[in-house]
C-alpha cells in the first residue's frame, strides 16, 4: 500500500439510534462527539439509524406496509376509468 493515501482507521463506537445499544469496532468514520467506553478510553460516537440490533431481517419484526392505501392513492392521481 502507498503510504499517506489511505484514511486513519481507528476504533469507534456505533450507537443504534432506534434502541441505543453500543458497539464498538474499527472504521475510517470520524466524529467530533466522543464516549468514554466500559475500559476508559474515549472514543468518537457515530450515531447510526439501523444495525443489527433494530434491522428487521435480524430482529425478525417486520413492518407492515399500508399497501391498499398507497394503491387508492395511484388511483386518485391518475384517476382510474374503464378502459
Amino acid at each position: 500500500m502507498k503510504s499517506g493515501i489511505h484514511p486513519a482507521y481507528a476504533p469507534v463506537v456505533f450507537r443504534d439510534a432506534t434502541t441505543g445499544t453500543q458497539f464498538l469496532t474499527r472504521s475510517t468514520a470520524t466524529s467530533e462527539t466522543t464516549i468514554e467506553w466500559a475500559d476508559g478510553n474515549v472514543y468518537p460516537l457515530i450515531t447510526v439509524e439501523v444495525s443489527s440490533d433494530s434491522h428487521p431481517f435480524w430482529t425478525g419484526n417486520q413492518r407492515v406496509m399500508d399497501t391498499a392505501g398507497r394503491v387508492e392513492k395511484f388511483h386518485r392521481k391518475y384517476d382510474r376509468r374503464s378502459v
